[in-house]
């Protein structure tokens, strides 16, 4: 057998119409094609020949692997094994051939393996077998095929509708050999926008992010991670120089600048702004940071949205190397300052159930308020005021917390202790409802000028008189969700427990958030526990396969949370597997963003007044682990939605450990105009008046008005998504 690789070098990657290989027909023809194949999501409507074969026993080109109209993948023999009255139905991608079940991913890598027996074709996809087709009644006789002349395989030339794709490390292999082996061995690359560390963003339910861009007083910075990944979710370190750009969303035509303008998308560095385009941003241990602004308005440009393209123009224009936001609708600040229509009422004590147990949902009036809760800053000259907050209101006195002994780490019952200890660590007085929508309404963020007044405000608090300084203190109030677990890392190494709690309630007050002090408490013990249940799993090594893991994780999580008669099941391991970003390995920085999502949502189900609610089976009040999706298809049946009132409690996948909703409880409900809505339960709240009623969670969630029956999650259900 001879094979010939593409001329480029095959650690490399080329066009799939570059693909020419030539087989020899000795062995009885037997051989093991291995590739990667990137089919863009412009080939969505395409189906055809991947890889035709050429013989000189046909006279035309047949399908060796093709593409069928429902996106799954076809292998046929190879031309001279078979007897001539199959070749006319192969060439109609008809005859023998093995199938695969499941559909080939578009706008992803994805490994093929194309083996081929003296007697059978196997055809195998990331590492799996997807089909196999027995050849014993359709081969010609030994003789003929061994004085078969040679086999050519070319890739699709991606003309008149005809598939284009890419292919990246192209082996031809004996016969034994094996397809896994090849598989994680040298992965391709690809660029993604980490959707865990957008910030300053809204989402609508359609998806659209709302950005406030415009002039430059109005203008607000929103921010973006790059990350590169190989096809396995490894983190790649490697050298690139990743350049943001601004498009239109329909057609990917850049946004155009106006004369004598500013360029549409600017970045700044040091307080200045730049266009973006000269600005490129380097990869770091492969992830790079973007703190962009829009200075374009969708208004102008006959509202039409747009998109944030992110590539590296020196590397080569490959699609996959290229990664594109959500569509943007950029507005002006007034649009999105409204004066809210809802009365905001203190909640009576003499009345403790008159107040809704739920945030108010994404009605556009509260659209302008701020999820994570911006700081107020003290000065020696008053306060500088933030923009409108969702958030409680933390009152001015200080908080009284009782630090009891560590308890011996790893005791399954030090999690409900550490949690019945920061719930009462946590009650404050409360000013108003809050208002925590999911993902749909993002942070909105300072100006420059609010920034500077801020920043220069800062040096001028007085010492709180431990060994955090004030410029953390700082640096957390007006940082993101990636910079403030950076410096929770820092902290946790140095600071007393005291000093942790001082520094919590430092920031619940100028944030005017309470939910950051659950995540400022906890950071100790999930960093600790977290290298620890790390270094158990790994034992040295830099991956872990994830059916391995599964099992440790599902130990810690029914440790932490004190669950003794409900565990993980696939639905939630699944959701815990996308969550990672892992494939069939899990590196440390899967586990990073697994742990940092799963354990809040355990220390929550630890509460003793949230317990029951996942313990109960009958009926299941939480179902098990939710996306947002899931939960919405589970709303829906064949006639549309369900009836008004049904509802479903899942915890929000897009919020992590140290954001303040992280460990949250989300309620998806069906309202009385048949929409979908999400609200966040309020668990602080909701202890004060389980406590003040002595009724149960579940009897307060069913007098809510718009809660009145609970939902049911199916397999189908889940299927659908």
């Amino acid at each position: 057998m001879a094979a010939r690789a593409p001329d480029s070098n095959h650690h490399d990657y080329s066009s799939l119409k570059d693909l020419r290989l030539e087989i020899e027909g000795r062995d009885g023809g037997a051989f093991v094609l291995c590739f990667w194949i990137y089919l863009g999501r412009a080939s969505v409507a395409s189906s055809g020949t991947l890889i035709r074969q050429m013989h000189s026993d046909a006279k035309d080109d047949v399908p060796f692997l093709f593409l069928n109209e429902e996106k799954k993948l076809t292998l046929f023999p190879p031309l001279f094994l078979l007897d001539a009255s199959l070749h006319d139905a192969v060439l109609q991608a008809e005859g023998p051939c093995a199938s695969a079940e499941i559909e080939c991913p578009q706008g992803k890598w994805v490994h093929v393996g194309c083996q081929v027996g003296k007697n059978l074709v196997r055809l195998h996809i990331n590492g799996s077998v997807a089909s196999e087709k027995d050849l014993s009644s359709s081969l010609k006789k030994a003789a003929d095929t061994e004085c078969s002349s040679k086999l050519t395989l070319f890739g699709s030339d991606g003309e008149k509708g005809r598939p284009k794709g890419y292919v990246h490390y192209v082996q031809m292999l004996p016969q034994d050999s094996s397809v896994n082996s090849h598989f994680i061995k040298n992965p391709p690359i690809e660029l993604l926008i980490d959707s865990s560390c957008v910030s300053e963003i809204e989402e609508g339910a359609d998806g659209v992010w709302s950005i406030v861009g415009g002039k430059a007083s109005c203008r607000r910075n929103f921010s973006l991670d790059v990350i590169l990944l190989d096809a396995l979710g490894h983190s790649v370190n490697k050298e690139m120089e990743i350049v943001a750009s601004l498009q239109y969303a329909d057609n990917g035509a850049p946004v155009e600048k106006p004369n004598d303008a500013e360029a549409p998308l600017l970045t700044s560095y040091d307080g200045i702004e730049f266009a973006s385009s000269l600005r490129p941003s380097k990869l770091l241990n492969g992830r790079a940071s973007f703190k962009l602004k829009i200075s374009q308005l969708s208004s102008k440009c006959d509202n039409r949205l747009f998109r944030v393209r992110l590539d590296s123009p020196k590397t080569g224009r490959y699609p996959f190397l290229e990664a594109y936001s959500n569509p943007i609708r950029c507005i002006s600040r007034s649009r999105n300052t409204r004066t809210s229509t809802i009365i905001w009422k203190k909640p009576n004590a003499s009345h403790p159930l008159d107040a809704s147990l739920l945030v108010d949902d994404e009605s556009p009036e509260l659209q302008q308020s701020n999820v994570d809760g911006q700081a107020s800053i003290p000065t020696g000259h008053g306060s500088k005021s933030s923009p409108p907050l969702k958030r409680v209101k933390i009152g001015s006195e200080k908080l009284s917390v009782r630090l009891q002994e560590e308890q011996t780490f790893g005791r399954a019952n030090s999690h409900a202790s550490s949690a019945n200890q920061a719930g009462n660590a946590s009650a404050a007085s409360m000013e108003g409802k809050t208002e925590n929508i999911e993902v749909e309404e993002m942070d909105t963020s300072l100006s420059d000028s609010e920034s500077f007044q801020a920043r220069d405000s800062a040096f001028n608090k007085t010492s709180y008189g431990n060994r955090i300084s004030d410029l953390t203190i700082f640096k957390y109030c007006l940082g993101g969700t990636v910079e403030r677990s950076l410096l929770l890392k820092e902290v946790t190494t140095y600071a007393t427990d005291i000093e942790i709690a001082n520094f919590a309630q430092h920031i619940a007050t100028y944030t005017g958030c309470s939910h950051h002090r659950y995540q400022i408490m906890m950071a100790k013990r999930l960093l600790k526990e977290g290298n620890y249940v790390w270094d158990t799993m790994s034992r040295g090594d830099h991956h872990v396969l994830w059916s391995n893991a599964v099992v440790e994780i599902e130990e810690q999580f029914l440790k932490i949370s004190g669950c003794t008669n409900r565990g993980l099941i696939e639905q939630d391991l699944e959701l815990l597997r996308r969550i990672s970003g892992c494939r069939e390995y899990m590196i440390q920085e899967n586990f990073d963003k697994l742990w940092q999502w799963l354990y809040p949502v355990a220390f929550t189900l630890s509460r003793e007044w949230i317990s029951p609610l996942f313990g109960c089976t009958c009926p299941k009040w939480i179902e098990g682990l939710l996306s947002k999706e899931e939960a919405e298809s589970a709303l829906k049946s064949s006639r549309g939605l369900q009836e008004s009132g049904t509802f479903i409690l899942r915890f929000p996948t897009s919020r992590s450990w140290p954001h303040p909703d992280a460990g949250s409880l989300i309620v998806t409900y069906v309202g009385a105009d048949y929409r979908i809505h999400h609200r966040q339960l309020c668990l602080d709240y909701s202890r004060s008046k389980m406590e003040m009623a002595q009724r149960s969670l579940q009897d307060l969630l069913l007098a809510e008005p718009n809660l009145m029956r609970l939902g049911r999650v199916t397999r189908e259900s889940l299927s659908a998504c």
